[in-house]
């Protein structure tokens, strides 16, 4: 080991030497040199030097003089070369304006000589700022268009760079597709270039982006790849990380002899090397592990030391995953009042890290344009300086036309203008009685229109009203009941905990139907205007799965989703209330073993969506009382509640988003609901 370490240290202390006699040669080598191209060719050379070296603040001393030497000997070459370093020393600094300034200039003078290499290596450049600073479509364009230049001519430096951009930019955007094809080919390029660091990275991105498309074997192959890769000196850290995640893979099979194994291992490491993060991630696998094995109580003190240190260091993903775990050991052991605790602490958590895994909207929206100055193409100083001496001589000639020309027109504008004026005190008398005219008219249609809302306001409160006495005091009631029984203790443990089920039940009702009226209730009483856009509806179908995925595992139902990505323009929120209550009621009426499954595609220029479920079907009566005024609800196959309000909201919403939506249904065999929806504006 001491002779490893030893090595390491002569390797870096050679690589610095020899960058020093490079620099101090070429030092040297210039300040002999005539004031010529070949002295910029050199003082390019240094400043490549110094750039390797991060002596940035010398790089740019170098820079400014070669700058000023090419602009004198009209080097176009040299000008773009030296404005590309200024620009990547800025980009190290963070100084994105100064970096985006210079990669322009550059640009500018490479599109002259026609170089494409350093016009890819701009853009490139300008890519990776992009999307550093979130704007990661901005940052595709860029760094997409350098890739054809730096594969034809195998430039494998810059496409570990370029690919790598990439890859993270197609995360960012949740295109995990791409995302990981630009994972493998960076990791192809950093083999041929033996980037062991940039080797260990991609190969970690590639098992992570399996790993989130459920391609378990996959991804354990590669964190395995990691692992012989893992220097046992540098990396520790990353050897913390890997050793849980392939036992957490490990797992997902029930192969828990395996699993065992690198947890075990994981755990001690991690301890030994005072990783909490690490430590933390070990202790929830191990924990479901010996939960899945029936070793309660070890699974139950292991799950509350990772609790105690996610809450400490903040990491609330495997916070996340810790809630879940503590809600099934407490369901199992019968604790149902702290599993319902954990519950709630659960899908809250779980909404808000939903929001934050939504497509990233960035703070800066724009790229970065600053222009290069216009003197800068100024190759050709004398000649343009006696072409503007000319300019002058032509100038004073017409200036002198001029002042005749201006008198004529001065005395013409004179005659013109007193027409003008006549005119005008002619037709002012007209306007104004036209301008009041239409101003009562405006005053007219604004009192019809006020009128006619109170009296929409008015109809609404009463149905509003009868709504609320209808469903709301059921459900109110059942709950006040059964409050009072165990307050007389008029039921037996037994019969309490038999009674929580509908208990739990008629509080969801309740709070599903308060849902639905604030929802309907506000599109009615505030003349609710839609606020259309873009965006993709199968992002809005996983949301929605992911919050019936427990009721979804109750009733053992197969949910299958064949949606695609699509985009729809339509007020987001209302879609998603939509979408919400269509899968929610398919759930509801479906039985164990029964399929749902929702889908998109094209219709006559619009989005059809379908939420299909092979549950009890809707008869013929029924299915015309749906989409009424009023309420009108079934029980569920699990003798669910409903509001009666879900349909008659989903058809008002889609209405309002120039959309339409019916059902087709054969009771016994299944139901179909329908939407589409426009994928433009309609108006366009």
């Amino acid at each position: 080991m001491k002779q490893l370490i030893t090595l390491a240290v002569l390797c870096t202390s050679f690589i610095c030497l020899s960058q020093t006699n490079e620099i101090d040669s070429l030092t040297v080598e210039l300040a002999y040199q005539k004031q010529d191209s070949a002295k910029v060719d050199t003082s390019l050379r240094l400043v490549k030097a110094l750039y390797d070296a991060k002596s940035y603040k010398k790089a740019l001393t170098y820079i400014d003089n070669t700058e000023r030497l090419s602009k004198y000997l009209n080097h176009a070459k040299g000008i773009a070369d030296v404005n590309y370093y200024k620009a990547l020393i800025y980009a190290q600094k963070d100084d994105y304006y100064n970096a985006i300034d210079g990669y322009n200039r550059s640009k500018r003078y490479y599109n002259q000589l026609g170089d494409t290499l350093g016009i890819a290596k701009v853009n490139n450049s300008i890519g990776l700022i992009e999307i550093k600073r979130g704007n990661y479509s901005v940052g595709l364009e860029n760094s997409l268009s350098a890739i054809h230049t730096f594969e034809s001519r195998n430039l494998n430096d810059e496409l570990s760079l370029a690919y790598n951009n990439l890859a993270e930019a197609y995360y960012n955007t949740n295109q995990i597709d791409k995302a990981l094809e630009f994972n493998i080919k960076a990791l192809n390029v950093r083999k041929q270039l033996r980037d062991s660091i940039g080797i260990k990275t991609s190969t970690k991105n590639i098992a992570l982006l399996y790993s989130e498309r459920k391609e378990h074997r996959k991804a354990i192959e590669y964190y395995e790849d990691v692992l012989n890769l893992i220097n046992p000196n540098t990396d520790q850290k990353l050897k913390g990380e890997i050793l849980p995640r392939i036992g957490a893979e490990y797992l997902r099979f029930k192969d828990y002899d395996k699993a065992a194994e690198y947890l075990v291992e994981g755990l001690k490491f991690n301890r030994q090397t005072k990783n909490e993060d690490g430590v933390l991630r070990a202790l929830n696998a191990i924990g479901e592990l010996n939960m899945q094995q029936n070793k309660l109580k070890l699974a139950e003190n292991q799950i509350s030391e990772a609790y105690n240190i996610a809450t400490k260091i903040n990491n609330r993903t495997e916070l996340l995953k810790n809630y879940r775990l503590h809600k099934e050991i407490d369901s199992i052991n019968g604790r149902f009042q702290n599993a319902f605790f954990w519950q709630g602490k659960y899908f809250n958590l779980k909404s808000e890290l939903d929001k934050e895994s939504l497509p990233i909207i960035p703070v800066i929206t724009n790229p970065i344009k600053v222009e290069p100055l216009d003197n800068d193409t100024n190759f050709n100083a004398i000649a343009i300086k006696q072409k503007e001496a000319e300019n002058e001589v032509m100038f004073k000639k017409l200036k002198a036309i001029s002042y005749v020309l201006g008198s004529a027109f001065l005395i013409v504008s004179t005659i013109l203008l007193l027409i003008y004026l006549k005119r005008k005190n002619t037709l002012k008398f007209n306007r104004e009685l036209q301008e009041k005219n239409k101003e009562i008219k405006l005053r007219n249609e604004e009192f019809a229109r006020q009128t006619q809302h109170l009296e929409e306001v008015n109809s609404v409160k009463d149905r509003l009203f009868s709504i609320v006495s209808h469903d709301l005091k059921d459900s109110i009631s059942s709950i006040k009941g059964f409050i009072d029984l165990l307050k007389e203790d008029g039921i037996s443990r037994e019969e309490f905990y038999d009674l929580v089920p509908e208990l739990s039940e008629n509080a969801d009702s309740a709070s599903q139907l308060l849902f639905n009226l604030l929802n309907w209730s506000k599109s009615q009483m505030q003349n609710l205007e839609p606020k259309p856009e873009l965006f993709n509806i199968q992002d809005v179908f996983r949301n929605k799965m992911s919050l019936v995925e427990q009721k979804v595992e109750q009733k053992r139902i197969v949910l299958i989703d064949e949606s695609r990505r699509d985009f729809i323009y339509a007020d987001k929120s209302m879609i998603e209330i939509v979408i919400q209550n269509l899968i929610t009621n398919a759930v509801k009426f479906t039985r164990v073993g029964d399929v749902i499954t929702v889908s998109n595609s094209d219709h006559d220029g619009n989005s059809l969506i379908c939420i299909e479920d092979t549950g009890v079907g809707i008869s013929r009566e029924n299915i015309d009382k749906l989409f009424q005024n009023g309420t009108f609800t079934t029980r569920g196959t699990s003798n669910e509640k409903g509001t009666g309000l879900g349909l008659t909201i989903c058809k008002e919403l889609v209405e309002l988003n120039k959309g339409r939506i019916w059902v087709e249904s054969t009771q016994g065999v299944g139901t179909k609901f329908y939407v589409e929806l426009p994928k433009a504006n309609p108006e366009n």
